[in-house]
């Protein structure tokens, strides 16, 4: 016998907010109800049967494949399903994804005329995605009553979150209403928690623009800078998040009660992360992946459920050609997928395109900080295409087979993360784009020594920083509609953004 919350009834609206509140309603109605049943359970009770809620869902249904063809929404890759039928998907969070969904429902209602429908869907909330953000519940329990949780509560099950909608390789059954997101709310969930425990801070102070990098140097720097904007009350920035979920606040702004729960961490996070946030979400987040193509799968397989507006990699490369010089940019515009991670999910035959709005944007950002234009930057930053690896001594291999691979590719430098971060840019429809900077020329006798390394590290870290600010800054000035580029959606896809 299942323990359940008191029964909602599906509904449909015409108007985008009230189905936003039916789907808060449904959905803190299941975490009061999973939450207070832990509670009798943390107290030795002995619950009325298996204890159970369920995600709220949002549904549309069309006959045909017309839709609205207003200036506004035709401008736009999302916000619209791919022909007749019916579609649906399963919501989390609400108090974080709240605007999001609006907008993805004032755009189906604007593009389809027809009602959304809210209600309970047959997905079970696991009791761990249920634990309020500073909960630690499990740490209370004895072994065995930890064993028995299963008996009682739905724990997180894999099967409901694998990326086949984003692989492009779900096919619904028969009578199985087609996706209308790319994750469900399970694989949201998941990754929240992932995030959580990989970046040492929690998914509400994310923002909609990300820089990647794989430098502590970088993010030195972008504390410095966070905490000096903090200083100036004039800034667009109202706050500086750091692991532990360490708030300061814009001078002047007054301290809220959620910052009390900061603390610094006993231990570093694998891959920290640092939020200068805006009101409206569209600041940075900082986050230092570590080394290698598995962190940047990692991690940006979970930031990906965010449904950010762009995200840059910004990192140091192996120069391949003899005219470069340490120092020297490299604006990616084509990769060369030898990092092995992704294969399964992209394979090798699909070409990652460059995206023009992100392209110029950071080529602007070069020339607006370092105040060069023309050959004068074409001179310190090239264009080209560049090479990923998994293989960090790829230059030990006896055969040289990589060396020849790399020529025969055309590619001008080389690094081991920035493929993977805009091979799932790709896949998960995140606007991506890379800026290296060249820091040794293995071909050409230059490696990293200890002294210059450092030396080049003081002088190159802020100017490339700075430009990757200045980029997203540049980004954010575009607006959403022109940056979710159509070269990132299919034929067949979901409509959500």
């Amino acid at each position: 016998m299942s323990y359940l919350p008191p029964p909602i009834a599906s509904a449909s609206y015409t108007d985008p907010a009230l189905a936003l509140a039916q789907v808060c309603r449904i959905y803190d109605a299941g975490l009061a109800h999973l939450r207070h049943a832990m509670q009798r359970y943390l107290a030795g009770e002995a619950l009325p049967g298996h204890v159970r809620a369920f995600y709220p869902y949002v549904r549309v249904q069309t006959q045909t494949v017309a839709r609205s063809a207003s200036a506004d929404s035709a401008r736009l890759s999302y916000g619209f399903v791919a022909g007749p039928g019916r579609f649906e998907t399963t919501l989390t969070r609400p108090e974080l994804f709240g605007e999001y969904y609006l907008q993805q429902f004032v755009l189906l209602l604007q593009n389809h005329g027809v009602a959304i429908e809210v209600g309970v869907s047959a997905q079970p909330i696991p009791v761990h995605f249920s634990f309020a953000e500073n909960d630690h519940i499990e740490g209370n329990l004895s072994a065995e009553r930890r064993q028995l949780m299963r008996d009682v509560f739905d724990l997180p099950d894999l099967a409901a979150m694998d990326d086949g909608i984003a692989n492009g390789t779900h096919v619904a059954r028969p009578g199985e209403a087609r996706p209308l997101a790319l994750f469900t709310a399970p694989r949201v969930d998941y990754s929240l928690h992932r995030l959580r425990h990989y970046t040492g801070t929690a998914p509400t102070h994310f923002q909609n623009f990300v820089l990647f990098t794989n430098y502590q140097f970088y993010i030195d720097e972008f504390v410095r800078i966070g905490r000096a904007a903090m200083q100036d009350p004039d800034s667009e920035y109202i706050a500086f998040v750091e692991p532990g979920n360490l708030v300061t606040r814009r001078a002047g702004t007054p301290v809220q009660p959620q910052d009390a729960f900061g603390a610094e961490p006993p231990r570093p996070p694998q891959m920290p992360g640092y939020h200068l946030m805006r009101s409206d979400r569209s600041g940075i987040t900082m986050v230092n992946i570590g080394v290698g193509p598995a962190n940047a799968k990692n991690i940006t397989d979970h930031i990906a459920v965010l449904c950010p507006h762009a995200w840059i990699m910004l990192g140091h490369c192996a120069g391949l050609r003899n005219t470069q010089n340490l120092g020297d940019y490299v604006l990616a515009h084509g990769y060369v997928r030898e990092d092995h991670v992704l294969d399964e999910e992209l394979p090798l035959w699909i070409p990652i395109p460059a995206l023009a709005e992100v392209q110029v944007a950071i080529e602007q950002a070069v020339a607006d900080v370092t105040q060069m234009n023309g050959v004068e930057l074409k001179r310190i930053m090239r264009t080209g295409t560049v090479a990923s690896t998994d293989n960090r001594n790829w230059e030990l291999l006896p055969d040289n087979g990589p060396q020849r691979r790399f020529s025969q590719s055309r590619a001008v430098a080389l690094d081991m993360e920035c493929a993977t971060v805009a091979a799932n840019g790709f896949r998960f429809r995140v606007p991506y784009g890379t800026l290296l900077c060249v820091s040794d020329k293995p071909l050409h006798g230059e490696i990293k020594l200890p002294g210059m390394a450092d030396q080049f590290y003081r002088e190159r870290v802020d100017q490339h920083l700075r430009i990757g600010i200045r980029a997203i800054e540049l980004l954010r000035g575009l607006g959403t509609e022109q940056l979710h580029s159509r070269k990132l959606r299919s034929f067949d896809e979901v409509a959500f953004q």
